[in-house]
């Protein structure tokens, strides 16, 4: 199965998800989607495995960081590009995300 051995807990692998359905994406977006603070030693452990590395900063007070994938985050769930990610309606089919 792909991202196996990443030893990543289901928590990381939500947010990397999220990072990955939604790039560029700052900690406060991330914040938006799940309801708390995603701490900087998660985003840590996804960007020490090189799943996430900087994207632009956000054009606004403080210029937040932003998130993206990397080439390691797609070659580790077997794609060759983000246009591989499932589409939204694929997910609610499978009964992965509400509609």
């Amino acid at each position: 199965m792909a991202g196996q051995g990443l030893e990543l807990d289901e928590f990381d692998l939500a947010v990397l998800a999220a990072i990955a359905f939604h790039q560029p994406i700052s900690r406060d977006g991330l914040k938006d989607i799940f309801g708390r603070e995603i701490s900087r030693d998660l985003i840590g452990r996804l960007a020490a495995r090189d799943l996430i590395g900087t994207g632009p900063r956000e054009p606004r007070r403080g210029a937040p960081y932003t998130f993206v994938t990397t080439e390691t985050f797609l070659a580790a769930f077997g794609m060759a590009t983000l246009r591989d990610l499932p589409d939204p309606e694929q997910l609610t089919d499978a009964g992965l995300s509400s509609p």
